[in-house]
């Protein structure tokens, strides 16, 4: 009989793990969080039937919905919710998160765009047992991730989950049975990363990132927050943001590429002058 699993998590990179928690387990329920970015999540756990909820807080009504499953075990992935001591409680095996970063570096929201922000040439993904510190629990595995120089949040992460819904699959039915021993975390070498803000994306165009550091900040920052900035084009302020692979966005406009920027607006070569302290030619060549 396989093993009954409830399975935490949101956002656009969690379906990997879901998929095999569906596959090599009993995966009774996914309780998510109402967030805007759980669209294709929920459009795929209805295609493939599996039962779900989504919260904003654990209530009593929800904890009673978790319990009345029966599971032993529970699994997490980016949640981006606080799991209180009562829901641990409900799990005798306890929960086990899956965490994009080599634990104990990089705790907290924001593992990935802090390994690209710090230029990290390589990641990976930590599997540990859940509890009420952030990131601190027992580590059940790891494995290593190259970084790769084009990569922005958003391939690390699909890539991260990938791999991690892959050890999932060879560590759970380990721990699970007793084979496996969890460890305890070199907690003396703990990093910590902050929940990013739509600001975390925001520069002064007096005073902006070096091409090197702005490169990095324009690939961790994708998809969200971006980096972004205010600046008047046709005497209107609006916000410009820049985006990998070259490119810039107009608040109200559609996505265009650096050089049809400066060719389009009046002040767009000026603009992307200040980003360099040499050249448009410059700035493009460091953000490639």
């Amino acid at each position: 009989m396989r093993e009954k699993v409830v399975f935490f998590g949101a956002g656009p990179y969690v379906a990997p793990i879901i998929e095999a928690l569906n596959k090599d387990f009993d995966l009774r329920f996914v309780v998510t969080t109402e967030t805007g970015q759980n669209g294709d999540l929920i459009l795929y756990l209805e295609n493939k039937d599996i039962n779900y909820i989504s919260i904003k807080e654990f209530d009593r009504e929800t904890l009673e919905k978790i319990k009345k499953f029966g599971a032993k075990i529970a699994v997490l992935a980016y949640f981006g919710t606080i799991v209180p001591k009562s829901v641990l409680d409900i799990f005798p095996l306890g929960i086990i998160n899956i965490h994009p970063s080599l634990l104990p570096k990089y705790r907290g929201a924001s593992p990935g765009q802090a390994a690209i922000l710090n230029g990290d040439p390589t990641t990976g993904v930590s599997i540990i047992k859940l509890d009420e510190e952030v990131d601190h629990g027992l580590m059940l595995a790891q494995i290593e991730e190259i970084i790769k120089l084009n990569d922005t949040s958003e391939t690390l992460y699909r890539r991260l989950f990938q791999k991690g819904a892959v050890l999932l699959s060879q560590v759970l039915p380990k721990y699970i049975s007793g084979e496996l021993k969890p460890v305890e975390q070199n907690h003396s070498k703990a990093t910590f990363t902050e929940r990013l803000t739509r600001e975390s994306g925001l520069i002064d165009l007096t005073k902006p990132p070096q091409p090197p550091k702005l490169a990095r900040m324009i690939r961790a920052y994708y998809p969200w927050p971006t980096v972004w900035f205010r600046a008047k084009l046709n005497g209107k302020e609006k916000i410009i943001k820049l985006l990998p692979e070259e490119k810039i966005q107009v608040e109200g406009k559609k996505i265009m590429r650096f050089a049809d920027f400066a060719n389009g607006y009046p002040e767009g070569h000026s603009i992307l002058s200040r980003l360099s302290p040499v050249s448009t030619r410059s700035i493009r060549g460091g953000l490639s």
